[in-house]
């Protein structure tokens, strides 16, 4: 999905993605996102598996589809890429961030360097698979901070699964209240 138009650019190329209905009525902080597939069947399991299985070794053929699939119609000028922090204790249970892992292989892919610092959750919130989409912004309001280097920056935010898009668009406020130039979000899958 696109929000915003991102700058013209006299490079011929594929067109710019569609924007979703949900977004054309309620634009949200980024300014555009892109997610590789549809949540459900195989994906959704591969994604649970990878999630709440442990099994890190699907980051790589996951990363490589959201490159594979956003790549080509991702704006140029990424400084950086940002995975979408975890909360400590459900870091400590799952003993990763499934977002971090993703976000280091796409910024291999696209040579851009990782910056997990420049966002940090400033408390633990519910998960979020049980709650409407009122409740998943309430429960994320005011969840993130972002460091000053992200001023003036172009930042790639990475999650494994956009799903309402509330916890993207509280990271994206705290990058733009640091000053962050564009925001845009990539996702290994998004839900209809």
């Amino acid at each position: 999905m696109l929000l915003r138009e991102p700058p013209a650019s006299s490079e011929p190329g594929p067109p710019p993605p569609a924007v979703c209905s949900t977004c054309a009525a309620d634009e949200p902080a980024y300014d555009y996102a892109r997610a590789a597939a549809v949540y459900g069947g195989v994906m959704r399991d591969a994604l649970h598996r990878f999630k709440f299985g442990g099994r890190r070794a699907l980051a790589q053929p996951l990363a490589d589809l959201a490159v594979e699939q956003c790549g080509a119609t991702l704006p140029d000028g990424i400084g950086a890429v940002v995975p979408v922090p975890l909360a400590r204790d459900r870091e400590w249970e799952r003993g990763f961030n499934q977002a971090a892992l993703l976000a280091e292989r796409i910024a291999k892919r696209l040579d851009v360097p990782v910056r997990a610092g420049w966002l940090a959750r400033q408390r633990a919130t519910k998960p979020q698979s049980d709650l409407t989409a009122a409740e998943r912004s309430a429960n994320v309001r005011g969840a993130f901070r972002a460091a000053p280097a992200v001023a003036d920056r172009h930042v790639l935010l990475v999650d494994d699964v956009l799903t309402t898009g509330a916890t993207l668009a509280e990271c994206a406020r705290a990058l733009r209240a640091a000053g962050a130039g564009c925001i845009g979000a990539v996702t290994v899958a998004r839900v209809r």
